[in-house]
């Protein structure tokens, strides 16, 4: 944070920026954000937003006298409970101004409840402050100081545009000092900047926008665009927030078998997308659609399914978009623990402009029990009352009232005789869980064909598949393949699993082993017809076929999860 004198030097300047978290006890948002320069003028704070909240109608005297090492302690002194009106112009401007050295490297420094975070560099440095923050939200408001960073220095070598807000700001303190002087009333002089300083406009909008929304876009002297998103303002849900690693971690497990649900209109999107955006974001919103898999938006929109996973991921960091398992009859949802029930919420006026015909309190209350959509469907409706019904599902999916719940499958064999357990527990469990109905619902023609019960959808994975069996009934090679497959198994739950009636088919017996591997409860049903390119019914009839060895449960996908349901 080092600078150069702007009218009696012409070596380049350091400049410093730096906010702190607010004082609401938001550790998600800044304090304030500074600007500092340092040359042969000395080390100068340029600006700061918000201003200084120590009263101006303490005196010039009183303030001279004070310790600029001193805590604001006097009755006429506004109450900071971040601790960070502690620091005076002149202190700020000592403790940020940073050696050359550090110019291009990550600056940090913590002071007692307020920590000073940025990436000073030539030319310009900016800074975020931050208290008790955690490491991803210092990571985070770094990353936004880099890239304004960035932005001031092309512009300073363009046109000098740094150099000039430089002196705006230096002109203005002085004028201010010396009237201050003359009448010994201080005055700020950061409220006299602002209207005259177009940088200084753009540092309040960043402050203003990272404690409101979350999302920075600056245009740097009216034509460089910096863009910004903090995460952990934007993925919301009630008062949880998304940790940033979750959502990665989420990002990272899409698979192809998911979809791409839009939270805004495509016309809204559209519009939001700045001038030079990538003509394949647009193609990708303009296709979305929350029955189509990514599999089959790749294809529609005429892109490679990596380039999707990739403008996927974008769009749901940047809060636009969630990942959900594309609509079709066999989703059961129901009501999220996080959803706002009462009668007279915005969200049920909201609902209710939506969808005039229904109220949104009853709706909710048919998903208070895990449901399909294919029970809601009625024969003698007409058409357009199932595509009510999609949009009330995506309305209600786009606001997180809804969870969506997916069938896992437990391979669970009785302990032995010899073979400690609660062997008078577990056979209750596999009657009430593993043998109940698993009949498959009448299909709904809900849009894309590819989301239907009976299709099946192409995995990459299946031509290398080491365990697809080979036709022929109960040959020798199917047998050793079969045997293979099962040796992961203990002898005792190989011979429980013989001994299951279905098992004497040698065909069915193959499939069996060859899905082994998903009976760990790790893989949904879905995910095992998309890997193994199986209808539903097929599956869901050998599930009841080996129901004595099978626990069938239904829980949330891991991967989406988190946009429905976040851990508090």
């Amino acid at each position: 944070m080092h600078s150069h004198s702007v009218e009696d030097d012409p070596k380049p300047m350091y400049k410093h920026l730096k906010n702190s978290l607010y004082r609401s006890g938001d550790q998600n948002s800044p304090i304030s954000v500074i600007l500092v320069s340092s040359g042969s003028r000395g080390n100068k704070l340029l600006f700061r937003y918000p201003f200084q909240r120590v009263a101006e109608c303490q005196s010039s005297l009183t303030a001279k006298q004070r310790s600029p090492y001193a805590l604001n302690t006097t009755g006429d002194v506004v109450e900071d409970p971040d601790g960070d009106s502690r620091f005076s112009d002149i202190i700020l401007a000592t403790i940020l101004a940073t050696k050359s050295d550090m110019c291009g490297k990550k600056f940090e420094l913590k002071i007692d409840n307020v920590r000073f975070v940025g990436h000073p560099t030539l030319l310009q440095h900016p800074h975020i402050i931050q208290a008790n923050a955690e490491p991803s939200v210092i990571s985070c408001m770094h990353n936004l100081s880099r890239r304004i960073a960035i932005a001031l220095q092309h512009e300073e070598r363009r046109c000098q545009y740094l150099t000039r807000e430089a002196k705006l700001m230096l002109a203005v303190q002085d004028e201010i000092t010396t009237i201050t002087e003359a009448d010994e009333s201080p005055q700020s002089p950061f409220r006299q900047i602002l209207p005259k300083c177009k940088l200084a406009r753009d540092l309040k909008e960043a402050y203003d926008s990272l404690c409101t929304t979350g999302v920075v876009r600056l245009h740097i002297n009216n034509w460089l665009e910096v863009s910004f998103c903090l995460p952990h303002k934007i993925h919301r849900i009630g008062e949880n927030h998304i940790h940033p690693e979750a959502l990665e971690h989420s990002l990272k497990a899409i698979r192809p078998y998911h979809a791409l649900l839009l939270l805004d209109s495509e016309k809204a999107l559209l519009h939001q997308l700045p001038l030079d955006c990538s003509p394949a974001v647009v193609r990708l919103i303009k296709t979305c659609s929350a029955v189509k898999n990514l599999q089959q938006l790749a294809q529609d929109a005429d892109l490679a399914l990596l380039q999707i996973f990739q403008i996927a991921a974008h769009l749901v960091y940047w809060g636009k978009a969630i990942i959900i398992y594309p609509l079709c009859e066999n989703n059961v949802y129901m009501l999220s623990p996080h959803a706002n029930i009462c009668l007279y919420s915005p969200l049920a006026e909201q609902f209710a402009r939506q969808f005039p015909v229904h109220d949104l309190p009853s709706t909710l209350a048919k998903f208070s029990l895990p449901v399909s959509l294919a029970e809601f469907r009625n024969p003698l409706e007409a058409p357009v009352q199932e595509a009510q019904l999609i949009q009330m599902v995506v309305w209600m999916l786009q606001r997180r009232l809804l969870i969506q719940l997916h069938t896992y499958v437990c391979l669970l064999v009785p302990p032995s005789e010899d073979e400690p357990g609660l062997r008078d527990e577990e056979p209750l469990l596999v009657a009430r869980v593993g043998g109940r109905s698993l009949s498959t619902p009448s299909a709904l023609s809900f849009g894309s064909p590819t989301s239907s019960d009976d299709m099946t959808l192409t995995s990459p994975s299946m031509e290398n598949s080491s365990a697809e069996l080979l036709p022929g009934g109960d040959s020798p090679l199917n047998k050793r393949m079969t045997e293979t497959l099962l040796a992961s198994l203990t002898e005792h739950e190989r011979q429980v699993i013989l001994s299951v009636p279905a098992a004497q088919n040698p065909e069915d017996l193959r499939m069996f082993a060859r899905l082994l591997h998903y009976f760990r409860g790790h893989h949904h049903l879905e995910e095992i017809m998309y890997n193994e390119n199986m209808r539903r019914s097929q599956l869901k009839t050998l599930f009841d076929k080996f129901r004595s060895v099978l626990v069938v449960t239904d829980h949330e996908d891991p991967v989406i999860s988190i946009f429905q349901s976040p851990l508090e």
